[in-house]
């Protein structure tokens, strides 16, 4: 296994005999002992965990994890926990409470042992243009992870490359390994560029839950000392390249104490789909509780998509969380007896293999604080059961959402990079360039001429070898560029100064950032261009014993904004779930739904709770759900908020009472948009609203058919909130949003308040009806702010002065000019 194995022109590269031998005897085993209630799978590294628990770190939007009086669960052994991400042997006692499945509907014993197949591109190992080497950077990497409860039986790589023509003229190969571990050779020629698609058989037990893929060009000696040759010498590992896995799907007990596991695995690459079951009398409460879940979950897959099926009165096929009061029937299962808000972890009755998780209480308070015990932490190890007491839930104050940058304070880089102390650091030469993330209020505002100050402490290597004058660090944020430094002082006194051997080093450098230039999400990027001389040795072109530094004590500071909006917008609303997110727990929103959901309305409400999660760093702790509207909505407490419903166009009864006194109308289940009157146009000129395209949206909207997108507009129910409809001429139409929402050309354009998505067309805004100002300023501020948003009133409020002015001195004058001359 440690010498590299030639692949020759071929399509098909098999390994060597040994190591088949090996996989056929090790799933033998695996097939012989899946009668067994567990097989232990590769440990795999964790996040950090409380020692008391075996649980991740308690999130910081939780207070204080204190015992709460009453809380009980099955009592049993005192052995230590083993790690959340190792899988458990199924010792679990039986809860005389269990869930009880229909004796009619019940299941054949299925083998405890589940077999299970992937495909993972490069595409989606982060890697979406490939993975190119070149110049001196010949050898690079990918990393990928597995879920902890999977162990691989069979692997094989399919691997695709572009290859340049002058690397084509070279003896050159391309050496493979996975973990250190070398898989093989490919001769870098003519045939390998033909598009063709080689497979090499990948030894199972070599893959564990971490990976490192490798790939390094041979022939090094020659190509390291040929500087400036990245553009000639090359090749690229499409991201279309993959690797193909089949192997066991592990049975890791009904354990309360592995949760999120089984149903979401942070170490899984792909899309984590998690599949939500309710009743056939589902109510609103049952929707709030998933929300919550949802948007916990949301929060812990982070960059990682994630999706949320929904499934009325039908058990789930795999793993699944199901939502309900105690003798609820959900398809062959009745939800047990309890005395108030429970969790219960259970098998699967279709296949022992998957779990199903019940989320119970007798009324909606009761599931809430199921929901919330769940997702707070702390989840007792070794239970299947658990009763939850009642406790209080923290609300959330204006604007602290943990994912959002502080603006009351500079904030270092080093907070934003987190906890890795070498992310702000460039190894080499040939490197990746330093990023730091960071999420913001989009509401963020700033007058005209006033900047972000971002201060920037950096370091280049000091190496005689380095041609500082072309050397360069550049500064950009979301793609857009902002500055090259220098690594020294560029002036007279300080050239002069450098060459007489004194320090003319330029470490730090305080940039101006235009605010248009913050978004919701942002990427501050920097990479060290560093140029080595002509005479330089070859060695250190590819050393990584060179290190760039940006400080972690450079910050941005944001402190100089303000909160301050004009609304509905929908960019805000995509990229922050904004104006929901000003409470990050929802405190502050209506969830709607039409009288009778489907379960893909249910199913697009969760994905945009798990969206709002994944922004804020909060689960919606406080949000509340309602359905249909009867009528009384004015005088309802629980509308006096931000709304967020999804409906199809073909629920027309209930569209037709939400958009009334709205810009939009539905007229036979076709969504239209109202002719301004007389009226409405003045006052819109007159306020400066000139770019309104009612006509043009209303033309659009009648010449496309099958559509999907999102309507916002002032609620009529409280004149400081918005509406936002995710809609959808069908079912069909509205379960797209998931998929178009993850495409950052939908979402970069996406704005107004009216956004239509086709499939043939993508995505068209308009601005439909009229805005108004949300937030806070200075009130001078805010006078100078109408007055540049109204200009024409501005205008004629200057020219009535004028004329009172005018005519008033006239008349003054041609009294004292009357009294001069003696005149009456």
């Amino acid at each position: 296994m440690n010498r590299p194995y030639n692949l020759m022109i071929k399509c098909r590269l098999s390994a060597a005999r040994s190591v088949s031998l090996f996989r056929k005897i090790t799933a033998g085993l695996l097939l012989m002992f899946s009668s067994l209630p567990l097989s232990q799978a590769e440990d795999a590294p964790a996040p950090a965990v409380d020692p008391a628990t075996s649980l991740p770190a308690a999130p910081s939007w939780l207070p204080p994890v204190t015992p709460v009086p009453g809380e009980t669960a099955p009592a049993s052994d005192a052995t230590p926990a083993p790690a959340a991400d190792t899988p458990q042997s199924d010792t679990t006692p039986v809860n005389n409470s269990t869930a009880i499945p229909d004796a009619s509907a019940a299941a054949p014993v299925m083998p405890l042992v589940q077999p299970v197949t992937s495909n993972i591109t490069v595409a989606e190992m982060g890697q979406p243009n490939g993975l190119t080497l070149s110049g001196g950077q010949l050898q690079s990497g990918i990393i990928f992870t597995l879920p902890a409860d999977e162990v691989v039986t069979n692997a094989h790589l399919s691997l695709a490359l572009k290859i340049s023509p002058a690397l084509i003229a070279r003896d050159t190969t391309l050496e493979l390994m996975l973990n250190g571990q070398p898989l093989g050779n490919l001769p870098l020629n003519q045939s390998s560029n033909g598009g063709d698609v080689y497979d090499l058989d990948i030894p199972s037990a070599m893959v564990v839950s971490n990976n490192n893929l490798s790939f390094r060009v041979h022939d090094s000696n020659t190509m390291t000392c040929e500087k400036d040759q990245s553009d000639k010498y090359w090749v690229t590992i499409l991201p279309t390249t993959s690797i193909g896995l089949e192997g066991q799907q592990l049975n890791i007990g009904r354990n309360l104490g592995n949760f999120p596991r089984p149903f979401f695995d942070g170490l899984q690459m792909q899309e984590s789909k998690i599949t939500l079951g309710f009743s056939a009398s589902m109510k609103p409460g049952d929707v709030s509780a998933a929300a919550i879940v949802s948007s916990y979950l949301g929060m812990l897959s982070d960059y990682r998509s994630i999706d949320f099926p929904v499934i009325l009165n039908d058990l789930p096929d795999q793993n699944g969380i199901l939502f309900g009061k105690p003798g609820d029937k959900i398809g062959s299962l009745t939800l047990p007896a309890s005395k108030g808000a429970s969790l219960q972890i259970i098998d699967n009755p279709i296949n022992p293999v998957y779990k199903l998780l019940l989320v119970l209480g007798n009324d909606d308070n009761e599931l809430r604080q199921s929901a919330y015990r769940l997702i707070s932490g702390g989840m007792p190890n070794n239970v299947d059961h658990l009763d939850v007491a009642q406790q209080t839930i923290p609300t959330s104050k204006l604007y602290d959402a943990p994912r959002w940058i502080d603006t009351s304070r500079p904030v270092t880089l080093g907070e934003l990079a987190g906890k890795d102390p070498d992310s702000l650091i460039s190894n080499g030469i040939y490197h990746d360039g330093i990023q730091v993330a960071f999420r913001a209020a989009p509401d963020l505002f700033m007058w005209d001429g006033h900047n972000i100050p971002v201060r920037i402490d950096y370091r280049f290597p000091t190496e005689n070898w380095i041609d500082e004058d072309n050397s360069r660090l550049n500064v950009s944020i979301n793609s857009n560029f902002l500055r090259s430094l220098t690594v020294n002082k560029v002036g007279l006194v300080e050239n002069i100064w450098r060459r007489l051997g004194g320090d003319s080093r330029q470490e730090r450098y305080t940039l101006q950032l235009a605010p248009y230039l913050i978004y919701g999400d942002n990427q501050l990027q920097f990479y060290f261009d560093i140029k080595p001389k002509k005479e330089a040795p070859c060695g250190i072109l590819t050393s990584d014993n060179i290190k760039s530094r940006i400080d972690p004590k450079s910050f941005i500071d944001l402190s100089g904004s303000y909160h301050f909006a004009q609304l509905p917008n929908l960019s805000y609303f995509v990229g922050a779930s904004y104006p929901y997110s000003k409470l990050a727990d929802f405190s502050d929103t209506l969830m709607l739904l039409p009288p009778a959901p489907t379960a893909d309305e249910v199913h697009t409400l969760l994905n945009l709770a798990s969206r709002a999660g994944k922004a804020t760093g909060m689960p919606v702790n406080h949000v509340q759900v309602a359905f249909g509207l009867k009528g009384d909505e004015q005088n309802n407490p629980l509308f006096d908020r931000d709304v967020l419903a999804v409906a199809t166009l073909g629920d027309t009864s209930f569209t037709q009472q939400l958009l009334a006194d709205s810009p939009f109308s539905i007229n036979g289940g076709a969504m239209g948009v109202k002719t301004p009157t007389d009226i409405q146009r003045v006052v819109a000129w007159l306020t400066g609203d000139w770019y309104r395209q009612p006509v043009d949206a209303d033309r659009y909207l009648s010449s496309t058919g099958a559509w999907r997108g999102f309507v916002s507009y002032r609620s009529r129910w409280s004149a400081d909130h918005v509406v936002v409809l995710a809609t959808g001429t069908d079912d069909q139409q509205l379960l797209k949003i998931h998929n178009d929402l993850k495409s950052p050309k939908i979402n970069a354009n996406v704005r107004g308040d009216l956004a239509i998505i086709t499939d043939e067309n993508g995505i068209r805004s308009f601005s439909v009806g009229q805005q108004f100002p949300t937030g806070q300023m200075p009130w001078y501020m805010m006078v100078l702010w109408y007055a540049s948003n109204h200009i024409v009133i501005l205008s004629l409020i200057a020219t009535l002065l004028s004329l009172v002015i005018g005519l008033s001195l006239f008349v003054v004058l041609r009294r004292h000019a009357a009294k001069r001359l003696g005149q009456k």
